[in-house]
């Protein structure tokens, strides 16, 4: 069945994801900042989240951008902007209205049995139809959708139940744009832009809406305008704080070859496929000349679909592939935290920031329970050698964490190679090999040893189910663990920790399947044994490179958990030896997570006594 096609993006703010001769970029106003144009000058990627985009737009243009632009070549990434609450973020409203388009009782355009004087079963037709129950803005007086004869007219008066949603969106942007732009002029542009997109995403939705349909193709479209609108009003706020900024769209950036159908279900995407995408954004941002770009993370289509293919996180990987298309110096990610931590610091006092860590570490920590970086976004920098830097956008002069591609780089050697620091926070912080990480005055450890060898940090993953299978056979047959795994890769259960024997399997999974699919589950693993399911469970790891070779740190691990009176249900340790994980009551987790940042890590508590938490009191 047929499907709407994404409409194009105006050019009257900035230019798109291509360039051509009869398109002119706009013009630059005198006294704007600019990028550097020595071509001794790196690029520094700055990506910024949802909500630093939704609270914090000012704050990047005043305070973070304007400090790096005169030493680097800055490009700018922007996530969806995030609402008050969870659920009135940008993105979760956008795959709201697409849900809503779907529900309807009856076409749009069913007429039949009409009573008119034409005859029994004449239907109106289209210049007949009564005008759109909402009145198209002022300010949005263009009218070029390319579903626009469909969208602005209805032949029943009832309003479409996406039509609130995308109001709100609307009404969200438009007071973001109000309060963060100053030049009456550029804030006129910005709120037709919003206008006209917002009025291009209810044609789309209409149109999809007609034909009962939604492919996962339109879905990437429909998520596509909350970076749209995301990164429209950075650009502007941008230009507006005096630096000479330009909106880059990336929709049709994506090379596609012409035998590949990019709708049809597709295989997970190769290496080869981020390659030339990283290619293609790079040599598109170059276009940009002085000007700083402000780059959409969505990069679709994509064969297969975008959401499919690397899910909601695609901003990140879009930063990323941008960092290696251009050579970056540095990709800098910024978030509402400091960086990466010996343990969350919202339930560790105790808590201290850690300047620099290997990707393997990080990795681990994404995986059980620490919002870091996605492994496979890591991967694309890190095999270029690209450092990633985590900063909080709240406290743009410190230094964050450094994800560094080589562990073991001397302070000079790491000052070197993330050249992006600025000057100022050279000045106040230093790079520091990862021996040296656990050294007293770095993270707060008791230092008797010059470098002892102490795990990096502890991180808890709550919410965990773990489904035990107790094997009923006498005989284990061989494929008593495949059996175990068929049924999870039917319901598309993903395990996070595994225990095994010959006749008993332990698993924890995270506390989100649907009941009913969980229920389903069970019946099929009850086919291979006897089958308990426990909930309200924690999975707890101690990460380190350095725990390979450091004997009796999974001893002190468990003892300390077993004086802290905290059951351990199941044990697994990695392949790769630098995590520890056991899996424990979730009414335990804070305490087990600050008695063995204490025990393991060796950060003292404060006070003469120790200070763990108050329910040691």
């Amino acid at each position: 069945m047929a499907e709407p096609s994404p409409p194009s993006t105006p050019t009257s703010l900035s230019s798109g994801s291509s360039r051509s001769p009869s398109i002119s970029s706009p013009s630059t106003p005198p006294n704007l900042h600019q990028n550097s144009i020595d071509p001794a000058t790196r690029w520094l990627v700055q990506k910024f989240g949802g909500t630093s985009v939704g609270k914090f737009a000012v704050k990047i243009a005043e305070d973070i951008v304007s400090g790096y632009i005169d030493q680097h070549k800055v490009a700018i990434v922007c996530s969806a902007r995030s609402g008050s609450t969870k659920a009135l973020g940008t993105t979760n409203l956008l795959l709201k209205a697409a849900s809503e388009a779907l529900q309807r009782t009856r076409s749009p355009l069913d007429t039949s049995g009409t009573n008119t004087p034409n005859g029994l079963f004449s239907r109106l037709s289209m210049s007949s139809l009564p005008a759109s129950p909402r009145p198209r803005s002022k300010s949005s007086p263009r009218s070029d959708s390319p579903f626009g004869a469909f969208a602005m007219n209805s032949v029943h008066s009832d309003t479409p139940s996406f039509n609130s949603t995308v109001d709100l969106i609307r009404s969200e942007h438009l007071t973001a744009a109000r309060c963060s732009v100053r030049d009456p002029e550029l804030l006129k542009e910005l709120e037709a832009e919003i206008e006209h997109d917002c009025d291009s995403l209810r044609s789309f939705l209409f149109a999809a809406q007609v034909i009962d349909e939604i492919s996962p193709r339109s879905k990437d479209s429909i998520v596509g305008f909350g970076e749209k609108l995301g990164c429209k009003i950075i650009a502007t706020v941008l230009r507006d704080r005096g630096i000479d900024a330009e909106f880059v769209s990336l929709e049709n950036v994506v090379p596609i070859p012409e035998d590949v159908d990019i709708s049809a279900d597709s295989e997970t995407l190769g290496q080869d496929f981020y390659d030339s995408v990283a290619v293609a954004v790079g040599e598109r941002i170059k276009q940009c000349g002085p000007r700083v770009p402000v780059v959409t993370g969505f990069f679709g289509p994509v064969p297969g679909s975008l959401l499919r293919q690397v899910g909601r996180g695609y901003t990140d990987l879009l930063a990323a592939l941008l960092a290696v298309g251009l050579s970056a110096s540095e990709l800098q990610i910024w978030k509402e935290v400091d960086g990466i931590f010996t343990a969350d610091p919202r339930k560790v006092p105790t808590a201290r920031l850690i300047p620099i860590i290997s990707p393997e570490e990080a990795a681990e920590l994404t995986y059980y329970g620490s919002e870091v970086v996605h492994p496979f976004t890591m991967e694309q920098v890190i095999r270029r050698k690209i450092p990633i830097r985590i900063k909080n956008v709240e406290n743009p002069m410190g230094g964050g964490t450094v994800i560094h591609p080589d562990p073991d780089i001397d302070a000079v050697s790491a000052s070197q190679a993330s050249s992006a620091a600025n000057t100022a926070t050279a000045q106040q912080w230093s790079y520091k090999p990862l021996a040296e990480l656990i050294d007293g005055d770095t993270v707060g450890l008791g230092s008797e040893h010059p470098h002892p060898k102490l795990p990096t940090a502890v991180t808890i993953k709550e919410h965990i189910v773990v489904l035990n299978v107790n094997s009923n056979r006498k005989s284990v047959s061989h494929g008593f663990l495949a059996g175990i795994f068929g049924v999870l890769d039917r319901f598309g259960v993903v395990v996070d920790l595994i225990s095994t024997s010959e006749v008993h399997v332990s698993m924890a999974i995270e506390d989100g399947i649907e009941k009913k699919t969980l229920d389903k589950v069970v019946k099929e693993l009850k086919k291979y044994g006897t089958v308990s399911v426990n909930r309200d469970m924690a999975i707890l790891s101690l990460v380190g490179k350095q725990m390979r070779h450091l004997v009796g740190i999974a001893g002190r691990m468990f003892t300390t958990l077993g004086q802290g009176g905290v059951n351990i249900e199941m044990i697994s340790q990695g392949a790769n030896e630098i995590n520890i994980s056991c899996v424990i009551e979730g009414r335990d987790a804070v305490k087990a997570l600050n008695l063995i940042h204490q025990s393991c890590l060796q950060i003292r508590p404060e006070g003469a006594k120790g200070r763990v938490g108050p329910w040691l009191f």
